[in-house]
């Protein structure tokens, strides 16, 4: 894989910050080969105007969050808009569709949008409806009140059933178009953010657009049918939303809880009925809230759903279920990992035959073996630490200090302040008071 200076070097800056890098992630790629077909075919499925459901479980530290952004960079690939939603208890709660409405929305992007693509796919769709009107009738191009009305009856017409369930977002959309004709910026901003989910939108900016209150539950659903009507007019096959870290819902008080999972209940089940065509709907959870009984359990409609037989050797597991597992990493996945990445700071580094030469797949095998023993033989959450201090504390020094090996000049500490508390709780107990209890 071609991977450009930048994009190197942003991969590189978030590794060695111990985060996932936004992009680029192709190039680390490994242990995805069973899910990367399975995952085109599905894309490829939603392009054409279906829908689907994907739950992926894993512990902490497994790889979710690398998987959901490698998905979204393929999607990106294949011209889709994608959105990640962090479900929290208080900012983001899944029984309040209508806050994860406005989460999507704020978050959305596309391959040319890295942030805030909602603007940018609305007016490309009203270029593409005043070119579809030009071509298909006798519009004077140069009679602007002739073509405004001729799109707005085409805008209507594409719409279709949104207009019927939800008449304020085609009312909003008019008004819109309507302001910025008019010069009006600031009336035109506070609708588009109105019909993104955002409060506190003034009266007179809702008079303008004759339209009341803001957008609830049941309206966030329909507006979501809209949304996925306009990308697909602006040349957008589809969208791939992530709802991840679903497991928060397990420390919500039991009515709100209840309440989530009978959100995530409806929204399968309008996928399932093809409410959302285009719409690729991906859910990230731990196996305690797809087991436990603080999670799916407490709802057996949502339980059956979700389904799937993980009794079975892992190497037979079927990717096309609609839940997958992540397995976590094993040692030779983890010296594959600091493989590509040595090799992908080779290239840009200031003497890659130096990099390549002291820091090469035996000196790989013996850091992760270090790192992995130092968090109690643990290999499934050693990947972040050990591409940390691999790029932070190896490669880097051995690019800038013609002197330093690594052999020879360093030595593996990991601190406590450095790691999250599940890395903490896997660390190898080293004296006698470290060692827990249960009296």
């Amino acid at each position: 894989m071609t991977v450009s200076a930048q994009r190197r070097r942003d991969i590189i800056d978030a590794l060695r910050r111990g985060t996932v890098p936004q992009y680029g992630l192709d190039a680390l790629a490994v242990g995805l080969e069973p899910f990367q077909a399975t995952f085109d075919e599905e894309m490829d499925k939603v392009a054409g105007g279906s829908a689907a459901f994907k739950a992926v479980r894993g512990e902490y530290g497994s790889g979710k969050t690398f998987i959901t952004r490698w998905l979204r960079e393929r999607a990106h690939g294949l011209g889709f808009a994608c959105a990640e939603v962090q479900v929290s208890e208080t900012e983001t709660p899944l029984h309040r569709l209508e806050t994860v409405y406005r989460r999507l929305m704020e978050r959305l992007t596309t391959s040319d949008c890295p942030n805030g693509a909602f603007r940018n796919v609305v007016e490309s769709w009203f270029y593409t409806l005043e070119e579809d009107v030009l071509a298909q009738s006798d519009v004077d191009p140069e009679d602007g009140a002739a073509l405004v009305a001729a799109t707005d009856a085409l805008m209507e017409k594409r719409l279709g059933e949104v207009v019927r369930s939800a008449p304020a977002f085609s009312l909003t959309l008019r008004a819109y178009r309507q302001a910025l004709l008019e010069g009006r910026e600031e009336i035109a901003d506070g609708l588009l953010a109105w019909m993104a989910g955002q409060p506190n939108i003034s009266a007179a900016i809702k008079r303008y657009a004759r339209i009341k209150g803001d957008i609830d539950h049941f309206g966030a659903l329909s507006f979501l049918q809209g949304i996925l009507t306009i990308l697909k007019d602006s040349g957008h096959p589809g969208m791939l939303l992530v709802l991840d870290e679903v497991e928060t819902l397990q420390r919500m008080r039991g009515d709100a809880r209840d309440k989530s999972l009978n959100a995530l209940r409806q929204l399968m089940d309008e996928v399932d009925a093809g409410r959302f065509p285009g719409l690729y709907l991906l859910m990230t959870g731990t196996p305690a809230f797809f087991e436990g009984p603080m999670g799916v359990q407490r709802l057996p409609p949502l339980a059956q759903r979700l389904a799937v037989d993980f009794s079975t050797d892992a190497r037979f597991d079927n990717p096309r279920a609609v839940q997958i597992r992540l397995k976590g990493f094993d040692t030779a996945q983890l010296e594959a990992l600091g493989t590509k990445v040595r090799d992908l700071y080779a290239r840009g580094s200031r003497c890659p035959e130096r990099i390549m030469a002291r820091v090469d797949d035996a000196y790989l095998a013996l850091l992760a073996q270090a790192v992995t023993g130092d968090l109690g033989g643990r290999v499934g959450i050693a990947p972040r630490l050990f591409l940390k201090k691999l790029v932070g504390e190896v490669l880097d020094r051995v690019d800038q200090f013609e002197d330093f090996d690594p052999r020879r000049d360093y030595a593996l500490t990991l601190s406590d302040h450095e790691m999250t508390p599940l890395e903490r709780a896997a660390r190898a107990a080293t004296r006698v008071d470290d060692i827990e209890l249960d009296p």
